[in-house]
C-alpha cells in the first residue's frame, strides 16, 4: 500500500500549526444535531464537561462521570464530519497517575472516535501531558480558571488580575507547551496576562474570557445562544433562543388547550377502501 493518507477532519497538528495565523474558532457541542449545525463553521468542537451543568443540572462539573462524557462524545462525532472533536477528561479520570490518565484517555478515543482529549492543569500536569503525547494521544491543556478545581479555588472567579499571580500562570503556559500539548485553553484570565502568555508560548492559546489576542476563542454553545439562565461576564449572547423556545411552547400549550392543534393540516384523513383484486384465470394451451 502506497501513497499518503489524509484525514478528512481537522487534526490536532492542524490546530497546532495555526499558531499566530487565522484565529481558531471553537464551540462546545454535546449532541449530534447541534454538532451537525455548527460543524461547517468551526475548527474545533469541544465535548466539555460543562455538559454536566448545562444539560444535567449539576452545580459544578465535578460529578460528571467518564461514561457520560463518552456517550455525549459519540453523539458529537456522529453528528460532525470536519471539525476536530476534543473531549474533556472529567474530574477523577486522570489526576492520580499518568498511567491512569492514559488508560482512560485511550478508552475515550477508542470508543468515541474523537481526535484529542483535554485535561485541566498547568505545570503539575506536565508529566501526564508528556506521557500521553508520547503514547499517541493529542492533549489540549486548560489553565487559568479551572472549573474542576472549584472546591479548592472556592468560586468560579477570574484569575490573574493581580500581577503577583502572573508568574505562576506564565509557568503553567510554558510547562504545558514544553510537555507537548498542541493547544491550551486560557479561561477567565486577565486580558493583559492572556495576551502575554499567547506571545510567550509556541502553541495556540484558545481564549474563553481572556484576550482577543489569543490564537482562538471558545464559548459554551448554550451560553452564546441565550439558553443558559446565568452566564459569565465574558459571554456574548449572539441570540435569544431561550426566549424563542418559551414563546413556541406557550403557543403550543394554548392551542392544545383550545383544541386548535392539531388541525386538519396536521392529521391523516380516511382513505377509500382499496378495490378487491380479481384474479384472472390462468390460460392453458391446447
Amino acid at each position: 500500500m502506497s501513497g499518503e493518507f489524509s484525514f478528512k477532519r481537522v487534526t490536532a497538528p492542524d490546530i497546532a500549526n495555526r499558531k499566530g495565523g487565522a484565529p481558531i474558532v471553537a464551540l462546545t457541542a454535546y449532541h449530534a444535531h447541534t454538532a451537525r449545525i455548527i460543524d461547517p463553521y468551526v475548527d474545533m468542537l469541544l465535548v466539555g464537561d460543562s455538559l454536566g451543568m448545562v444539560m444535567h443540572g449539576y452545580e459544578t462539573t465535578v460529578p460528571v462521570p467518564l461514561e457520560l462524557m463518552i456517550m455525549h462524545a459519540q453523539a458529537v462525532v456522529r453528528g460532525s464530519s470536519r471539525s476536530l472533536v476534543v473531549v474533556d477528561m472529567p474530574f477523577g479520570s486522570y489526576e492520580e497517575s499518568p498511567s491512569e490518565a492514559f488508560r482512560n484517555a485511550a478508552r475515550v478515543m477508542k470508543e468515541t472516535g474523537c481526535g484529542a482529549i483535554k485535561i485541566e492543569g498547568g505545570a503539575h500536569m506536565a508529566e501526564t501531558i508528556r506521557y500521553l503525547t508520547d503514547r499517541g494521544i493529542p492533549v489540549m491543556s486548560h489553565i487559568g480558571m479551572t472549573p474542576q478545581s472549584v472546591n479548592t479555588i472556592g468560586s468560579f472567579r477570574p484569575r490573574g488580575r493581580f500581577r503577583s499571580e502572573w508568574a505562576a500562570f506564565e509557568e503553567d503556559g510554558r510547562a504545558v507547551a514544553e510537555a507537548g500539548a498542541f493547544a491550551v485553553v486560557l479561561e477567565a484570565l486577565a486580558e493583559l496576562l492572556a495576551a502575554r502568555i499567547t506571545k510567550q508560548i509556541s502553541i495556540p492559546t484558545i481564549g474563553i474570557g481572556a484576550s482577543a489576542e489569543c490564537d482562538g476563542q471558545i464559548l459554551v454553545l448554550e451560553d452564546m445562544l441565550g439558553l443558559s439562565p446565568r452566564v459569565p461576564k465574558f459571554v456574548k449572547e449572539y441570540a435569544q433562543i431561550g426566549e424563542a423556545i418559551e414563546a413556541a411552547v406557550k403557543a403550543y400549550a394554548n392551542e392544545v388547550r383550545g383544541r386548535v392543534f392539531p388541525s386538519d393540516a396536521y392529521t391523516y384523513p380516511m382513505c377509500d377502501e382499496p378495490a378487491p383484486v380479481t384474479k384472472k384465470p390462468k390460460m392453458t394451451g391446447s
